[in-house]
């Protein structure tokens, strides 16, 4: 297992490079120029030489990579060219309020997700099988701006139980804050419980046709230790994976989702740093997800084996 992990942390070095290189290259390629944006209509040409000189835009792209490389790796991620303050701060400020609605989400969707699934899978061919597919056509079907705006009707502006936008802190009011995530959580693990129930009962169904499983009901057990320990633990492996990627696209950001609930995070913050033409606040928030993605794939590798002694060794 030790001898796994430092195989795979050998690789997170290379590729965090490729996805660096990858970062730098595709942004270079937004159109627009910072310079004549923040000179304003005038765009009086000394200004914008200065402007260009301040942000090294004037530079060869090798050298701004290297330079950029260099702040990164001393924790400077540059500074926003809009409200000109770190984006070590912003994303700092706007981080852990994605974290929050991708965990409550992800929650959400391992509630539902899985036991439906392995109820599905138990149930081949019964009315719970039939109406967890129909979940799950429904759950994919949906656009999450669609389904938002759908429960804001409902239960804002209907019944008046919850906020219908707005973000409130946890350490402020831990009730307001709950209140104010239950809806966009409820949209994004609505989502993905659906993909999480059919990738849950396309193993599960694999797991119980398989010969150790027989085994298991010739010895007599439970049919309940059966699925729950023998045949469950062994079709964890693909939604572990499933699950770790799911949880780094919600941490990048669910734009729509925040758009239409009007919560500060990730999602809000590089929609305006493109439009902004902010190459730092973009750089630094894709840098940020891609690194999200790379140790979350490396923890999905420690979960298999955790899942599967089988991998052990």
């Amino acid at each position: 297992m030790l001898e796994h992990l430092a195989r795979r942390i050998a690789t997170i070095l290379p590729t965090l490079v490729f996805v660096s290189i990858l970062i730098f290259g595709l942004q270079q390629l937004l159109p627009g120029d910072p310079a004549l944006i923040l000179a304003g209509e005038e765009r009086d040409p000394a200004v914008v030489a200065h402007l260009r000189e301040t942000l090294h835009l004037d530079e060869p792209l090798p050298k701004r990579y290297a330079r950029w490389v260099w702040n990164v790796l001393h924790g400077d991620l540059g500074e926003s060219v809009r409200s000109q303050e770190p984006v070590r701060q912003l994303i700092a400020e706007k981080l852990p309020v994605t974290v929050e609605l991708a965990l409550l989400a992800m929650t959400i969707a391992l509630a539902i997700g899985i036991p439906a699934g392995v109820a599905s899978a138990v149930g081949r061919g019964t009315w719970w099988d039939h109406a967890a597919n129909a979940f799950a056509l429904w759950g994919i079907s949906t656009p999450n701006f669609w389904l938002g705006i759908l429960l804001i009707l409902l239960f804002s502006v209907q019944l008046g139980w919850l906020p219908a936008s707005g973000y409130v802190s946890p350490f402020e009011d831990l009730r307001a804050n709950l209140a104010a995530m239950i809806m966009p959580a409820f949209v994004l693990g609505n989502a993905i419980a659906a993909v999480l129930m059919r990738h849950t009962r396309s193993a599960m169904l694999q797991v119980l046709s398989a010969d150790y499983v027989r085994t298991a009901r010739a010895k007599g057990l439970s049919e309940r230790t059966v699925v729950l320990k023998h045949a469950l633990r062994n079709a964890l492996t693909p939604v572990i994976t499933l699950g770790a990627l799911e949880l780094g696209t919600l941490l990048s950001g669910a734009v729509l989702t925040e758009q239409v609930f009007t919560i500060p995070g990730f999602g809000k913050l590089i929609v305006d740093a493109v439009f902004n033409r902010d190459y730092a606040v973009v750089q630094g928030v894709v840098l940020v997800t891609a690194t999200a993605y790379i140790v979350l794939n490396l923890l999905a590798d420690m979960a298999y084996v955790a899942a599967n002694p089988r991998l052990r060794g």
